[in-house]
This record gives C-alpha cells, sequence and structure tokens, in this order.
C-alpha cells in the first residue's frame, strides 16, 4: 500500500500507541516520544529487548508478546532493525505503523507497500499529535 496520512487516528478515543525503541536513557528519541504521548494521554506500550521499564511503566522485548494490539507503532528504531520488526507487526496484527524520521530506508519502504499496512514515514508523530485532539 502506498503512503498514507495516519493522524486523523491519533483523535479516535482508544488509540493504543507501541513506542518501538522506547527507553530511559536522556536524549533519545524513544525516551522523549514514549513520555510524550503518555503526557498526552494516549495508553503506550514500551517495545524494547534491552529494558524491562520504561519511565516506570513494564516494557516488552516484542511487539509479539503485548498484551493488546495497539492502534498504532511508531517506530524509534535504527533503519536497519526495521525490516524485522515490520514482519513481527505483520505477525501480530498490527496494520498502522508509524516510522519516525532517521528510521526509515528503502528497503523498509518496499516493504511495507508490498504488506497490508497503512503506514507513514518521516513525519513526527508528537508534532502531529499536537494538531490531533486526544
Amino acid at each position: 500500500m502506498a503512503m498514507q496520512d495516519l493522524t486523523p487516528l491519533l483523535s479516535q478515543p482508544g488509540t493504543s500507541i507501541a513506542i518501538i525503541g522506547a527507553t530511559d536513557r536522556p536524549g533519545k528519541y524513544g525516551g522523549i516520544i514514549y513520555r510524550d504521548m503518555k503526557a498526552k494521554g494516549f495508553p503506550v506500550l514500551a517495545v524494547n529487548p534491552y529494558r524491562s521499564t520504561v519511565d516506570g511503566d513494564e516494557c516488552w522485548p516484542s511487539v509479539k508478546v503485548l498484551p493488546e494490539t495497539p492502534t498504532i507503532a511508531v517506530f524509534v528504531i535504527p533503519a536497519k532493525r526495521g525490516l524485522d520488526v515490520l514482519a513481527e507487526c505483520a505477525e501480530a496484527g498490527i496494520e498502522n505503523i508509524w516510522i519516525q524520521p532517521g528510521a526509515f530506508s528503502a528497503d523498509l519502504q518496499t516493504a511495507l507497500e508490498q504488506g497490508d499496512f497503512n503506514w507513514i514515514a518521516n513525519a513526527c508523530v508528537m508534532v502531529r499529535a499536537r494538531v490531533a485532539a486526544v
């Protein structure tokens, strides 16, 4: 599928967001985005195979083991890991993929276009959430 704007999902009640690459490391976008979306009132799920908690919340090693299927998976990971995580999203039934700036690649674009995903790339979810009413 072609890229599309997922911003309207941010104004729908009950939208939950998995932050792939969530972290407590200061200055890292995975943590900044996690805390920002949490502060905006979104139900957020931290995903990072190297952490057990993020911001005091449980963190899961993979989207495949999340307790619920999130509305959106936000990729805040190196582009080279994106293909593996995208395959996990497909297995987990996650259809809406948001690729943060710096996490996108041509290979990932090809996989997104060939898969059954609604997706957006190179758009910051924090910026888009500012204009969406939660």
